[in-house]
C-alpha cells in the first residue's frame, strides 16, 4: 500500500481552484440537509451527522485514491445498524450512543483490513440481484420509520409490521401542517433533482421550512421540530467498551462493512470509468476505513461512499478532494452556529429521506431482472421482504445462502459437450452448435468444461455414458478435452478412475488434451496421471487424434 497522503492534491493546478471552490459549494449545500436526515435514521444526535462527514471526508481525501469521492453519513446503512443496535439499547440513549461508537470503530477495521490484504472480492460477493433487493428493503425501512414525522405523530418502534399498525392506529391524529412541509418537501428535491442536480432543493426545503415554522408559530398547531441540541466539540474515545459489547455488535459490523465494501467499490470504479481516471480500489478501502474508525472515536456513527454526493462533485467539475476538504473545513465552521437548525421540521428531514428511499428502489433493475431470470427474481424478492420485515441479517444470509444454492445447482448440472471435427480444419467444436462439426468414427471427443468435484462427479459419469452410447461406430478412443476442468477433488477422481476401469474393460484407448498445470498435479496426487500415461496427454484435441486415432484404426 502506497504511503503518499492526500494523493489526489499531488501536482495540484491553479486552473482547478474555481471547480473545486463550486463543487465544495454544491457538496455543502447537499450534505447539510442530508446528513442531518440521515441522524435521525440512525437514530443519534443531529450533530454527530457533521462530525461523521468531516471525518469520512478527510480521511478518504488523505489514504484514499479517488479524486472525487464523497464519503459521511450514508442513508443505506443507517436503518442497518439503527434496527440492530436498537435490540440491545434503547434508541437515543447513551447506551445506544455508545454501542453505535463502537460499532463504527469495528466496521472501519473490517474495511481497512480489506484493503490492506488486498481482499476487495469480498466486495463483489453480493450478487446484483441480491443488492437490488436489500436496497430495495432498506428503501422500505426508511419509508416506514419516517411516516411518523411525515404525518405528524408520536414516534414509534418495533418490527416493520408494528411500525405500520401502529401509524395505521392513529391516522386520525395526522397533523396536516406535517403532511403538507413533508409533501412539499418531497416535491421541491424532486423538481430540483430533475432540472438540474446541483440546485440545492433540499437545503432550499430545509430553510424554506424553517421560516415558515417561526414565521407562522407552528409549534402550536402540533408541528415537530428537530429541538435544541448539542453542538460543541466532540467527544473522543470509546465508551463502554467490554468484550461483551464487542460480541454484541460483531454480526451487525459485518453485515454493515459488507454493504460499505460494495458500496464503495462500485462507487470508486463507476466514477472513474466515467471520468477517465485510475483508482486503487484498495486505497480507498483504507480511506473509508480509516474514516469509520475516526467516525466512531468521535461518538458518530458508520460512513460510506455516496453515489449522490460523488455525482454531484463530478457534475460541479471537481477535480481533486479539494472540494470534499472545503465543504468539510466549511461544515466544521457552521457547527458552532448549528443551534439555528432547532426549528427545522421533523417533516422536511422526513421528506428528504423518503425522496432517498425513491432513489434507492430500483424499479426498472426488478423488471430487468425479472425478464432475465424467475429464480434471480426470487432471491431478489426474499432478500426485499426479509431485509424489510424480519431484519437486516437475516435477509442478507438468506439471499447469499440462497444464491450459493443457486450456483451450486448449476455447476452440479453442466452440460457434457460431444466434440466433432469442422471439415478440413484442425479445430473442433461442439455438435450441438454448429451443423459443420463431424464426429469421426471409433473416436469420442467429450468436454467437461468446468472442475470436477463433488457435486457433479455422480453427473459426469451419467452424461459420459450416455455418450458412450450415442458414438459412431466401435469406439476405440476416448479424448477428453480438459481445458475448461481447471481442478478435480477427490470425489472426482474416484469417478474418473470408475470411468477408465470401464474403459479398459472395453479396450478403449484415453486421451487428455489441453490439460491445466493444476488439473496435472491433481492427478497425479491422486495416481490418475500415472495411469492414464503422461503420453497421453496433448496440447489439443487434434494432436490426440492425430496420434492416437490412427493406431486405434
Amino acid at each position: 500500500m502506497p504511503a503518499a497522503l492526500f494523493t489526489s492534491l499531488h501536482g495540484y493546478k491553479r486552473s482547478f481552484a474555481g471547480a473545486d471552490t463550486l463543487a465544495a459549494v454544491t457538496l455543502l449545500v447537499i450534505a447539510v440537509p442530508e446528513q442531518l436526515a440521515t441522524s435521525r435514521l440512525a437514530g443519534m444526535p443531529p450533530i454527530t451527522a457533521f462530525y461523521a462527514f468531516i471525518a469520512g471526508t478527510l480521511l478518504i481525501a488523505a489514504l484514499g485514491s479517488n479524486p472525487q469521492m464523497s464519503v459521511g453519513a450514508d442513508s443505506t446503512i443507517a436503518p442497518l445498524f439503527a434496527v440492530g443496535i436498537a435490540h440491545l439499547a434503547p434508541t437515543g440513549s447513551s447506551h445506544y450512543v455508545d454501542l453505535v461508537g463502537i460499532l463504527a470503530v469495528m466496521v472501519g477495521v473490517f474495511v481497512a483490513l480489506v484493503g490492506l490484504l488486498r481482499l476487495g472480492w469480498i466486495a463483489e460477493f453480493l450478487s446484483a440481484p441480491i443488492i437490488t433487493g436489500f436496497l430495495a428493503g432498506v428503501a422500505v425501512i426508511i419509508v416506514v420509520h419516517q411516516l411518523p414525522d411525515l404525518l405528524g405523530l408520536s414516534s414509534t418502534s418495533g418490527s416493520t409490521f408494528h411500525r405500520i399498525a401502529a401509524v395505521a392506529g392513529h391516522l386520525d391524529h395526522t397533523n396536516g401542517w406535517a403532511v403538507g412541509i413533508g409533501v412539499v418537501t418531497f416535491v421541491v428535491v424532486v423538481v430540483a433533482e430533475r432540472v438540474d442536480r446541483r440546485i440545492p432543493g433540499a437545503l432550499a426545503a430545509l430553510v424554506g421550512s424553517t421560516m415558515v415554522v417561526a414565521i407562522l408559530g407552528l409549534h402550536s398547531h402540533g408541528v415537530t421540530v428537530l429541538g435544541s441540541f448539542a453542538h460543541g466539540a466532540p467527544r473522543f474515545g470509546l465508551v463502554g467498551l467490554s468484550w461483551s459489547a464487542l460480541r454484541s455488535v460483531v454480526p451487525i459490523a459485518g453485515v454493515v462493512a459488507l454493504v460499505v465494501l460494495s458500496q464503495s467499490a462500485a462507487t470508486s470504479r463507476a466514477f472513474a470509468d466515467q471520468r477517465g481516471y485510475e483508482v486503487d480500489v484498495g486505497r480507498d478501502f483504507v480511506g473509508v476505513g480509516a474514516g469509520n474508525i475516526v467516525a466512531g472515536l468521535c461518538g458518530s456513527f458508520p460512513v460510506n461512499a455516496s453515489p449522490p454526493r460523488t455525482a454531484a462533485v463530478a457534475s460541479a467539475g471537481g477535480h481533486t478532494q479539494a472540494a470534499g476538504l472545503g465543504a468539510a473545513a466549511a461544515l466544521a465552521l457552521l457547527i458552532p452556529a448549528a443551534s439555528l437548525l432547532k426549528d427545522v421540521p421533523l417533516a422536511t428531514l422526513a421528506g428528504v429521506l423518503i425522496y432517498i428511499a425513491t432513489r434507492i428502489f430500483h424499479v426498472r433493475e426488478l423488471v430487468a431482472i425479472a425478464r432475465f431470470d424467475r429464480f434471480e427474481l426470487g432471491l431478489t424478492v426474499i432478500t426485499l421482504l426479509t431485509v424489510a420485515l424480519v431484519g437486516v441479517e437475516q435477509g442478507i444470509a438468506v439471499a447469499v445462502g440462497l444464491a450459493v444454492l443457486d450456483r451450486t445447482r448449476l455447476s452440479a448440472r453442466p452440460q457434457l459437450h460431444v466434440l466433432g471435427r469442422i471439415s478440413d480444419t484442425t479445430s473442433w467444436a461442439p455438435l450441438s452448435t454448429t451443423g459443420d462439426a463431424v464426429q469421426l468414427p471409433g473416436v469420442l471427443v467429450v468436454l467437461f468444461a468446468t472442475p470436477l468435484w463433488y457435486a457433479n462427479a455422480v453427473h459426469f459419469r451419467t452424461e459420459l455414458d450416455s455418450a458412450l452410447t450415442r458414438g459412431e461406430g466401435i469406439l476405440r478412443l476416448l479424448v477428453l478435452d480438459a481445458m475448461g476442468m481447471s481442478d478435480i477433488d477427490y470425489t472426482g477422481s474416484r469417478a474418473l478412475r470408475e470411468v477408465l476401469d470401464e474403459l479398459d474393460r472395453a479396450h478403449v484407448e484415453v486421451a487428455v488434451a489441453r490439460a491445466g498445470a493444476h488439473l496435472r498435479r491433481g492427478l497425479a496426487r491422486s495416481g490418475l496421471l500415472e495411469r492414464i500415461g503422461v503420453e497421453h496427454f496433448f496440447s489439443s484435441v487434434g494432436e490426440a487424434v492425430a496420434s492416437l486415432g490412427a493406431k486405434s484404426d
